[in-house]
């Protein structure tokens, strides 16, 4: 018999069910490295390495002794940097990698003169290892997700999932079809795995391409067949109104709706758009948890017992409309429950966040509480990072100036005034480089309508 529901995702994520996967859940961020390292060391014929952002620190240069190990050992060994998330990664360590016999590529550069394709970032975090295991989720590589325990630092939180099994083959595809638009194809020899069936799960490999919306499309559908819960931990939330309205009706619904965000974001701006929905989430039955912890960095979400997504995608504009990204979907009861058992463990390190009335009809406040019982253990305490406590400080005085509306309009307000200002102190200076930008945007136009035309006649005479 066939399920209707099936066969939307289907069509949504542009991918069918896999079948014969083993999924392991690894939702400890240091945990997860090793295993990528590990992984990476036993590799015996290609890596396929993809990540937005590859750090040239600790975790950074423990990743690149290994890779080049492999490399000196005549393993094909490839690595896929984002530009943008990539930004502050020395060329001295690339420069490394690629003597060592690795093939390194930067995936649009910013200098270009596309100026849209900049926009289109690839967020995805994938690594797959003989075509026969692979490794994918929210994770990158640095020492933000390493932790260091000798100075009571934890790791950032974040999923990873590792996958056994046919999947596999769709995950390094996705690798090679991105590798492909940065540079030369991957040789067919590299792409020939036929790994077994090692396990029961079936899975659908969602390989997001900008404009496709196919993690947006499904998710959507997730939510609106939700009956008994929907959880989701995201990093960045910020969802578009169609499926903030999804979320809205399933908690309206009586389905168990909860949101799990950072309460400290190394995006403060993104984390005070993220307040702005909470009273309207709120007032209709969802229950709204701030992680108290490191950074939580986590994509995942979980829909009744059936249906378990983790991935790079954030639900906001940017991952679900513009960025390349990769998730999983499964149909597995054991990430399920594995996923499910972690919401609830995260909750010990979260507050939930209810409204309290305000006199004089005014709206009400947004305060913290408990997320778990006074008489339970509570976790570990975190001794935040020096960038951790520059986006605490943000948000604190943030807090103190106003609220989060009013936050936002007076930065917008001031940074058109300090544009303003230059204007006025530097009138040739500023209108030379606003003349600059302006050719340059309208050369970078030009070329791309040019380049359009010609790939509409091409498909015209063939």
């Amino acid at each position: 018999m066939s399920d209707p529901l099936g066969l939307a995702i289907d069509r949504a994520a542009g991918a069918r069910p896999i079948a014969g996967n083993t999924l392991d859940h690894h939702p400890d961020s240091a945990v997860a490295l090793a295993t990528m390292l590990a992984d990476i060391a036993a590799a015996r014929r290609w890596i396929h390495l993809e990540n937005y952002i590859i750090r040239d620190d600790h975790t950074g240069r423990r990743f690149a002794d290994v890779l080049a190990e492999r490399a000196a050992a005549k393993v094909r060994v490839r690595v896929l940097y984002d530009a943008l998330g990539s930004i502050g990664t020395s060329h001295r360590f690339w420069r490394r990698l690629r003597q060592a016999g690795v093939a390194v590529r930067a995936f649009h550069p910013l200098l270009s003169l596309h100026p849209l394709e900049v926009l289109k970032r690839d967020h995805r975090k994938l690594l797959v290892t003989d075509g026969r295991t692979a490794m994918t989720g929210g994770l990158c590589i640095g020492d933000e997700w390493a932790g260091d325990p000798a100075r009571g630092r934890q790791p950032w939180r974040d999923t990873m999932v590792r996958v056994c099994g046919p999947a596999v083959t769709a995950l390094d595809a996705a690798f090679g079809r991105l590798w492909l638009r940065a540079g030369d194809p991957l040789p067919d020899d590299e792409l020939d795995a036929d790994p077994a069936e090692c396990g029961t799960s079936p899975v659908r490999v969602v390989a997001g391409a900008p404009a496709r919306a196919h993690i947006y499309r499904s998710v959507q559908l997730l939510a609106a067949s939700a009956a008994e819960r929907l959880w989701i931990t995201d990093a960045y939330l910020l969802a578009p109104p169609p499926l903030y309205a999804a979320l809205l009706d399933a908690a309206k619904a009586g389905v168990d709706v909860r949101l799990l965000v950072p309460g400290a974001s190394d995006l403060p701006v993104l984390r005070n758009f993220t307040r702005v929905g909470y009273r309207d989430l709120l007032r209709a039955g969802v229950r709204v948890y701030e992680w108290q912890g490191p950074m939580l960095h986590a994509k995942t979400l979980l829909v009744d017992r059936r249906w378990a997504r983790v991935g790079s995608s954030n639900l906001n504009v940017s991952s679900l409309l513009t960025n390349y990204e990769m998730d999983l979907i499964a149909e597995c009861e054991e990430l399920s429950e594995a996923l499910a058992a972690q919401f609830r463990r995260d909750l010990a390190y979260s507050r939930e966040i209810v409204l309290e009335p305000r006199r004089l009809k005014l709206p009400p406040r947004l305060v913290p509480a408990p997320a778990v019982p006074q008489g339970q253990e509570r976790a570990v305490a975190h001794k935040r990072s020096g960038y951790e406590m520059g986006a605490v400080a943000v948000v604190a005085l943030r807090r103190v100036a106003g609220g989060l509306r009013r936050a936002i309009a007076w930065t917008a307000a001031l940074i058109c005034a300090g544009v303003g200002a230059l204007l006025l102190v530097f009138p040739r200076v500023m209108s030379i480089t606003l003349a600059v930008v302006a050719f340059w945007l309208a050369l970078s136009f030009g070329l791309f309508a040019m380049q359009r035309r010609r790939a509409r006649r091409a498909d015209d005479e063939a």
